[in-house]
């Protein structure tokens, strides 16, 4: 058997389904998308529910997958054993409501015995006890002997999760041999030793299950494979764990390297080296996916693998910072596979020594106060550390409980966790629920809602755009806090308030909060019940404190072309009742400082005249400077105005109408320019539609239309250049180009038909007979797969009845094609079969139907051999 390495694996394993007709799909992010069950994805068909649920269309009824995961529920026994990890790669073959048992059991058998070549004799598959069905797929058609084939009940070959669809398993096991066995006399396929190693499994999703047990049949019966890529690779290398395997392996040697030892002479330190091979691992595939440092949910996941593999690298007396030089390699090892490794490799960097250097900083002053402790504790006898201890090294070191219990199991001790858990909620004056809610943007942040009630603010953002005030309340993430320092993220809530919240559809805005001896950044601002306004961001300099007098800033920059924005959405809005009638109402709005977007209620798309009068008119009331007005007024009055209300918008007794000379009034909160000659130019992106009778507009107005113009300015003038054409007469030199092209690939594709007409003729003289069927084994210069079906195609037509087999080779590359005709095949003629054994004579692999197959290789060499041997090949297949 030939030992394949990781790399190796992986695209086997994928080209392998592509020739079995699967779309071979990139990995997905560790990061789920839209769905809230997961933190990170943890096995190979976590992406894809939505396809397997129906809430999406598959882009192929048949797919492939090697998907990055990671799994960290027993990370404390990561490093203890060479069998945990936490970062995996899972292989996966999917059928959603395409093919089913029959297929996917022979194309297991088919890729572990003939494309990867184990012994079939060392492996076993396994079925659900009552799946009598898959039982006489590996026994009847396979032919694996009724003693080789073992049943098992639900807890093992049963895969359900509640009520929703759910099916039997059926596994693959491959025997390690004796030495890897318990010694017991009934050992087999089942025992928890570690002879027989799970290497496949086949789910079979065919019921429903109601939530009571109760099953019924799907209509749509689905495949979920998987295989975990490291254990196929420890069984392909023969070597003992994950831990072993190439790629890993030489992440393993390098931290070996950095601290100086070897690795297999000490149980204690291997521990530690196979802690931060694998940590480093996740840790690099983590971020560059996206994810970033954090106290709170994945970002955790992330610090506390950073911070192990830091201490580790302690405990093994690495000196200095050594994390960036790991990353570099786990880079070089696996962007084969994921070349996201590659273009993310500077942000890994970055992050991961950003993170080593924080910890560094804080953890030997930690160890050391914990060393103290322990010392004390076993004077006194003392097995267990008080609650208050631990909470001080977390609270004043920035000392991790994790770490602290980790550290303390090492030495037979343990941590009163209920009582760090009670220290922690003496100093918090809101309970440690609302930690997991991270949402800084405003959404149900549960800390916000401990506030006092009576607290309130007032805005006065419309006339100025700095006020002096006082603070009400500061707050974390987690707790209302009696100061913000340096750095810290928070929330402050003052009397007063200059700076308007998001609401209405216009973004809030940015600007400073001050003191004497403070500054805060104002990164968002959100409008709470009961008038509360809360300033998001961070300290950039100094501390603030609760009651502390403020000096507020908005941005005017900021401000103002937020404004023109919003002011423009209200001269669209009339100018598209103008157009299109007075069914138009406003469905939505965004607005900010770079562009507006309006929705709409309309029928149909704009046409481009409707858009072009829309854009003429809105750009003529901006010409004209129109004077912009704003009021307060019941809202009685207000109606009787005529003015425009958001459609479906609840609205308070007294409401402000904003009125655009005698062109435009709506009511409306936002802010806006005092002139509409402020906003320059108003511009048209694009209209869409977002929902049944929405319509949608993207819009610039200003600087932004500005950079708009002057970005398109350059691109027109690069484009140019690239033909040796001028701006003017661009369009005149593109078409040119165009027809040219059009001339020369209609010449270019006579040529090749001529070419392939041509190679028909003189390949036809090469057909031999063997057994009384003829065959054409032939080479052909500079064809692609495309190209050797179609002259496949020609070839039979001429031929008659037969079989064929071509090859071509490019580029280092060898592309073979099969066909078999009915007659052929009456006499057992087998296309699939025949390209199988052929494709191995140039290094490489493939099959397909018994009339048409194909495969690729790599050894260009060897298609005189593959060509050579087509007619020992085609007898043995005849009858």
């Amino acid at each position: 058997m030939q030992k394949y390495g990781v790399n190796e694996l992986r695209r086997m394993f994928l080209d392998f389904f592509e020739s079995k007709e699967h779309l071979k799909m990139k990995s997905f992010s560790l990061v789920p998308h839209n769905d809230k069950s997961l933190l990170l994805i943890n096995s190979g068909m976590a992406p894809l529910k939505p396809y397997f649920t129906g809430q999406e269309i598959p882009p192929k009824r048949r797919v492939a997958t090697c998907q990055k995961c990671i799994r960290t529920g027993d990370i404390e026994n990561v490093g203890k054993t060479a069998r945990h990890g936490t970062f995996f790669e899972m292989l996966g073959n999917f059928s959603f409501g395409d093919y089913f048992k029959r297929e996917a059991i022979h194309w297991t058998w088919e890729f572990l015995t003939e494309v990867v070549g184990l012994d079939p004799d060392r492996l076993y598959p396994s079925v659900y006890l009552e799946d009598d069905e898959a039982w006489e797929i590996w026994n009847k058609e396979i032919g694996i002997a009724p003693e080789r084939i073992f049943r098992f009940g639900k807890e093992d070959n049963f895969w359900e999760h509640g009520a929703g669809p759910c099916g039997p398993c059926s596994e693959v096991y491959y025997d390690r041999g004796e030495a890897y066995g318990c010694g017991k006399a009934d050992c087999r396929v089942g025992c928890d030793c570690d002879r027989y190693m799970e290497i496949w499994n086949n789910v079979f999703t065919q019921f429903d299950n109601d939530g009571n047990n109760h099953y019924t049949e799907l209509e749509q019966k689905n495949i979920d494979t998987g295989m975990g890529l490291e254990r196929l690779a420890c069984i392909v290398q023969d070597v003992d764990s994950m831990f072993d395997i190439d790629t890993i392996k030489a992440l393993r040697t390098h931290v070996c390297e950095l601290a100086g030892v070897e690795y297999g002479k000490d149980a204690d330190t291997d521990v530690s080296i196979r802690v931060i091979t694998d940590h480093i691992r996740s840790v690099t595939f983590m971020i560059s996916d996206g994810i970033m440092p954090s106290n709170e949910g994945r970002g955790y996941v992330l610090r506390r693998l950073l911070r192990r593999a830091c201490r580790h690298g302690r405990i093994l007396n690495i000196q200095g910072e050594f994390l960036v030089k790991l990353a570099q390699t786990v880079i070089e090892g696996s962007r084969d596979g994921y070349p996201e490794l590659e273009e993310k490799k500077e942000i890994i960097f970055k992050m991961v020594a950003k993170e080593e250097e924080q910890f560094s900083k804080t953890i030997d002053q930690g160890l050391s106060i914990l060393a103290d402790m322990v010392k004390e504790m076993a004077s006194k006898g003392v097995k267990t550390l008080k609650g208050q201890s631990a909470f001080k090294l977390y609270d004043t070191y920035g000392f991790p409980l994790d770490l602290t219990r980790e550290i303390l199991e090492e030495k037979g001790m343990s941590v009163d966790e209920e009582g760090f858990q009670k220290a922690m909620d003496l100093q918090r004056e809101t309970a440690r629920g609302a930690r997991a809610v991270t949402n800084y943007m405003g959404a149900d942040v549960t800390v916000y809602e401990s506030i006092d009630p009576a607290i309130t603010t007032e805005f006065v953002g419309y006339d100025k755009l700095t006020c002096d005030s006082k603070v009400t309340v500061l707050t974390t993430d987690t707790e209302i806090a009696d100061a913000l320092l340096e750095g810290e993220r928070g929330t402050i809530f003052v009397e007063q308030t200059p700076f308007y919240a998001t609401s209405g559809g216009q973004e809030a805005d940015r600007g400073m909060i001050t003191t004497g001896d403070g500054e805060f950044k104002v990164e968002d601002v959100v409008k709470l019940l009961g008038g509360k306004f809360g300033h998001i961001g961070h300290v950039t300099r100094g501390m603030i404190k609760a009651g502390d007098t403020v000096t507020l800033k908005v941005d005017p920059k900021n401000r103002s072309l937020s404004a023109n924005n919003h002011s423009a959405t209200h001269l669209l809005h009339k100018a598209l009742r103008m157009v299109l009638g007075n069914h138009v109402e406003q469905a939505g709005s965004s607005v900010n400082a770079d562009r507006l977007r309006f929705d709409f209620t309309h029928f149909s798309a704009l046409t481009p005249e409707e858009l072009g009068r829309v854009e003429e008119i809105v750009n003529e009331q901006i010409r004209k400077s129109l004077t912009v007005k704003a009021e307060n007024m019941p809202i009685e009055e207000a109606r009787k105005t005529g003015a425009a209300a958001l459609f479906g918008e609840k609205y308070g007794d007294i409401v402000r109408v904003v009125s655009m000379g005698d062109f435009s009034i709506e009511f409306c909160g936002g802010t806006h320019v005092g002139n509409t000659g402020a906003i320059l130019a108003f511009k048209i992106l694009f209209e869409t539609g977002v929902a049944a009778g929405v319509r949608r507009i993207e819009a610039l107005t200003a600087k932004g239309l500005m950079d708009y113009y002057h970005e398109l300015e350059n691109k027109l003038l690069e484009a140019a250049k690239l033909i040796k054409a001028r701006p003017d007469n661009l369009a005149e030199k593109v078409s040119h180009l165009l027809s040219e092209n059009k001339a020369l690939h209609s010449e270019l594709e006579s040529l090749k038909s001529k070419l392939a007409k041509d190679a028909a003729k003189d390949i036809l003289s090469q057909v031999t007979d063997v057994k009384g069927v003829k065959l054409l084994a032939a080479k052909v210069e500079g064809v692609d797969m495309n190209g050797l079906r179609d002259l496949g195609d020609q070839l039979k037509e001429k031929m008659g009845e037969g079989v064929i087999l071509l090859a071509s080779a490019a580029e280092g590359k060898v592309s073979l094609m099969a066909m078999a005709t009915k007659e052929a095949m009456d006499r057992g003629a087998h296309a699939g079969n025949l390209i199988k054994a052929a494709a191995a004579l140039v290094g490489g692999g493939g099959g397909g139907r018994p009339n048409m197959a194909q495969a690729g290789g790599k050894n260009p060499e060897g298609i005189s051999d593959a060509l050579a041997k087509a007619a020992e090949l085609l007898e043995s297949q005849l009858k």
